[in-house]
């Protein structure tokens, strides 16, 4: 793929109904992209792929690199071969400040899918890890009402996601969507809220092109509604 274009497997709405027994192998997607965000079978933890590498933020809080990502099965993963196009440094105070911040750098992108990453020293993270499906088929949000919420102060790492336009809802997320993980390699998760300690990078850059693969040979998905529940994604996303 070329730089700057969308790539995902599978949809947000199939994760609503629970469909993430199966997936594809993490290095399928790595093919497509260095930068992105997911999860994995069964949605056992938050996925970063940062710089190439793909890391599983577990529910008790540790981190795994995932070495050998063909041996590694992910049912949804958005990813993304990244080249900013827009670079700045910026004191932000709060998702809503970033979301100012990026309407100022692309103010002609309302429609259209960003790429963000984020590095330094941010003076709080509160980040969300979910513990996985207990039963095959459960929800999202059941899912997330099982999360464990983790709390960073005066750390140091990196924050990879994206923004996507509202018509994409139920396939993707619409808004923003940001995962945060340690310089260290040992914390992070689901962003719920953040304050940078003073100026961090910011690098951005405007998609237009996506691609999607659906699950093939998959009865989960075949035998899901896929309907649109917006709330639900808005509640589970935070």
């Amino acid at each position: 793929m070329a730089y700057n274009e969308v790539y995902q497997f599978s949809i947000v709405s199939a994760l609503m109904d629970g469909v993430a027994s199966h997936g594809v192998p993490i290095s399928r997607v790595l093919a497509h992209g260095d930068h992105g965000l997911g999860t994995f079978r069964y949605m056992d933890g938050e996925m970063i792929v940062l710089d190439g590498q793909c890391y599983a933020m577990k529910h008790d809080g540790s981190v795994i690199h995932i070495a050998d990502p063909s041996a590694e099965l992910t049912p949804f993963a958005t990813v993304t071969r990244f080249k900013p196009t827009t670079e700045t440094r910026a004191a932000v105070k709060g998702k809503q400040d970033f979301a100012r911040l990026l309407n100022e750098l692309f103010p002609k992108a309302r429609n259209h899918f960003l790429v963000v990453r984020m590095d330094g020293v941010f003076a709080k993270v509160v980040v969300r890890t979910a513990g996985g499906q207990i039963r095959p088929r459960e929800g999202m949000v059941d899912v997330c009402s099982r999360q464990t919420t983790h709390t960073f102060e005066k750390v140091k790492g990196a924050v990879v996601g994206f923004r996507c336009p509202e018509y994409i809802m139920g396939v993707n997320v619409a808004g923003d969507h940001f995962h945060f993980i340690a310089e260290d390699r040992q914390r992070g998760g689901h962003i719920l809220e953040f304050e940078t300690d003073g100026e961090v990078d910011v690098k951005a850059a405007q998609m237009a092109t996506f691609h999607m693969d659906l699950p093939t040979e998959d009865d989960e998905f075949n035998e899901a509604e896929l309907k649109l529940q917006a709330q639900g994604i808005k509640q589970v996303e935070g």
